[in-house]
């Protein structure tokens, strides 16, 4: 199947560090990628590249076979990739229904024109993720589940063809990770392509049709779940030499 995202030996630095080195991947049409890895291993900024938030050092990123290398976020956004971000940050003073609103404005091919036709988008996407009954809390007041339910919100009223989770399960308890993959998996149901990051790994393991792991920026496997998990690089990457 032709790749709907592809990832083409991405590299960025930072003041001579290295924090991705030349990483290539493809992300399927309706395909969730698990992009896993220790901490610092790369993975925000990876999704940063994709996303538009950072450029690349070298490498190319293509979107439906096209470069995106040069588009700005915003562009990007309104082609279709959308994402959440680990560092959560609602609009202060604002609903949670305006909050979502804004992605509706802002999304692809241009978002909704008139502010009633995104709060209605909005508001289908507030119960798509649970979030329904408080549409009119303001979502600076929200609790951390709730805000990351809102970021998933955000990201869908874009319209996205690629949704971009970047540890949109961190901080939850068992009952909560386990409703927030039921929200993803209905998100693919919908058609469209996820890479999500998580450290959760029985969560990404049900998950996730492939796994991808990064560390110290540079790929060291892919493949079916059980396989990577199984590899004894990605146990010594996570556990280290003495107790891999």
């Amino acid at each position: 199947m032709k790749a709907l995202l592809e990832v083409r030996n991405a590299t960025r630095s930072f003041a001579g560090l290295v924090a991705v080195d030349s990483v290539s991947f493809t992300l399927a049409p309706g395909e969730i990628l698990g992009l896993i890895g220790p901490n610092g291993a790369g993975k925000t900024t990876l999704i940063s590249l994709i996303s538009g938030t950072q450029a690349p050092s070298a490498g190319e990123i293509l979107f439906q076979g096209e470069s995106i290398n040069h588009m700005p976020a915003f562009r990007r956004a309104r082609l279709g990739i959308g994402r959440t971000f680990q560092i959560m940050r609602p609009f202060p003073g604002l609903s949670v229904l305006d909050n979502v609103a804004v992605g509706a404005l802002f999304g692809r091919g241009g978002g909704q024109p008139k502010l009633a036709v995104a709060r209605e988008h909005a508001r289908e996407c507030l119960e798509f993720v649970g979030l329904g009954k408080i549409i009119e809390k303001r979502a600076d007041e929200l609790g951390g589940p709730d805000r990351k339910r809102l970021e998933l919100a955000k990201a869908l009223a874009m319209q996205p063809q690629v949704l971009l989770c970047d540890e949109v399960m961190a901080g939850l308890n068992h009952a909560e990770i386990d409703e927030v993959i039921d929200v993803i998996r209905k998100v693919r149901d919908r058609g469209i392509s996820i890479l999500v990051t998580e450290h959760v790994i029985k969560a990404i393991k049900s998950l996730s049709d492939r796994l991808l792991v990064l560390h110290h920026g540079e790929k060291i496997a892919e493949g079916t779940p059980d396989a990577v998990l199984a590899d004894p690089v990605v146990i010594e990457a996570y556990l280290g030499k003495k107790r891999a």
